[in-house]
């Protein structure tokens, strides 16, 4: 007689923590860190230990582990868009303070200036058609501007701004179409200079 085996007994279910954590998951903690990192929530030596850890993370509880003292955010993709025409008599967003999505569209005359914004974000997209009459951008000094996306179209690109960027502040990723009124982005002229400085705190 041939002598019977217990069947084994079925094998515990993972808990959802000890899962394995994908690329994705990863990244879009590495985004929130940064984030957290902009907003001074925690410094630059942290953040880099904490990147350093998220990357090399495996499961949902060592990247859980990392911002668990971090108020959980939207990622600048899931932010709604902001669309600004200008059409026959233009239109613009600024200088006054505005709330900045991760997202924002632009289509002929258009001027956007973000010198008196306070974004959260570590990277702002922004799609610019200059159409007839032309897209203007501002940024403030300390920011800086990817425009290797955009296609110069008849009107062209012209790119004034320089690359110091200061941690924690936004990159402007420009995307887009010069058209025939071309865009422009560049930080505050003279003029918008003056007027910063005379109205530093201006709403």
């Amino acid at each position: 007689m041939t002598a019977q085996h217990p069947e084994p007994s079925p094998r515990p279910a993972a808990l959802p923590g000890g899962l394995r954590a994908s690329h994705d998951d990863r990244e879009a903690v590495v985004e929130q860190l940064r984030d957290a990192a902009a907003e001074g929530r925690i410094d630059l030596d942290e953040l880099d230990a904490r990147l350093e850890q998220a990357l090399t993370s495996k499961t949902y509880n060592e990247l859980a582990a990392l911002t668990a003292d971090l108020p959980s955010g939207q990622s600048p993709a899931s932010r709604p868009q902001l669309v600004i025409t200008g059409g026959t008599f233009g239109a613009s967003r600024g200088p006054e303070r505005w709330e900045v999505p991760g997202h924002v569209i632009a289509r002929g005359g258009v001027k956007l200036d973000f010198t008196r914004v306070e974004c959260r974000l570590t990277e702002v997209a922004v799609e610019a058609y200059g159409e007839v009459s032309g897209v203007t951008i501002v940024i403030p000094d300390a920011w800086a501007a990817d425009t290797s996306g955009t296609d110069p179209g008849f009107g062209g690109l012209t790119d004034k701004t320089t690359p110091d960027r200061l941690p924690g502040t936004p990159l402007i990723r420009l995307t887009g179409s010069g058209g025939a009124g071309g865009v422009v982005i560049r930080h505050p002229n003279r003029r918008e200079r003056r007027k910063l400085d005379s109205n530093p705190t201006e709403a």
